[in-house]
């Protein structure tokens, strides 16, 4: 069964309104599954987007992902919020950041084969959905060291989710690509990320924004041009 599907049979109706960004969490979560769910172990040591990082390597990244939302939205925090969907991502660099790669790739790799991985991700990204579908729209949660409102905090997770998937097909020609109402949401995290003055090049796909707004792929001599100044600002997000 889907993480869909889940939201929908099974489960009495939310006390609330639905919270903005469940569906699309779920339906990037699902997108996701539909990548690796039946990939041979040879198929998730492919390389990815991510420098350093097989597509195993990359699934138990977004693992943790999904754990941290779990561990978020079942601990809710008191507001107010003091970062919202798009300022989330302007907090400084992991100073960590390399130390964390590597203990990805060591626990990517301490599973007996590969698809152990594929199994803690059907197993985890589905809860993240019902934890998300449980929420309190009015609600805050607290995570990296920030407070957010639920639907600010999903919005992170759809943007994050939309990249990594972006970054997992890579060497997946015959994957799935990222749900165009994820990829929506992703797009305007970054439309609130570059410059006020700034103008999207118009022959940009979102897709394409996606990539080359968060330096997956380099800007070309026509896209400086076309951004002027901004160019300096990408990558928007790492």
């Amino acid at each position: 069964m889907s993480a869909l599907d889940e939201l929908s049979e099974g489960h009495d109706p939310p006390p609330t309104v639905p919270v903005p960004g469940q569906l699309a969490l779920a339906t990037a979560y699902d997108r996701i599954t539909a990548t690796v769910d039946g990939l041979a172990d040879a198929d998730l040591l492919r390389p990815t987007r991510c420098r350093g990082w097989f597509a195993a390597d990359l699934l138990f990244h977004l693992v943790c992902d999904a754990q941290r939302a779990l561990v978020a939205l079942a601990s809710p925090a008191d507001g107010p919020a003091d970062v919202d969907a798009v300022s989330y991502w302007q907090s400084p660099d992991d100073p960590d950041e390399g130390r964390h790669a590597s203990w990805v790739r060591r626990c990517a790799a301490a599973f007996d084969r590969p698809r152990g991985v594929v199994r803690l991700w059907t197993d985890t990204a589905p809860a993240a959905v019902r934890a998300a579908r449980a929420a309190d729209p009015r609600g805050y949660v607290a995570t990296q060291g920030h407070v957010l409102t639920v639907p600010d905090f999903l919005a992170t997770l759809v943007t994050e989710a939309v990249v990594h998937h972006l970054d997992l097909i890579l060497d997946l020609p015959d994957a799935p690509e990222p749900d165009p109402g994820g990829v929506t949401i992703a797009v305007t995290t970054l439309d609130g990320l570059l410059s006020d003055e700034a103008v999207r090049p118009a022959d940009w796909s979102d897709v394409d924004y996606v990539l080359k707004a968060t330096g997956r792929i380099p800007l070309t001599g026509h896209d400086r041009l076309a951004l002027g100044e901004s160019a300096g600002w990408i990558p928007l997000l790492g």
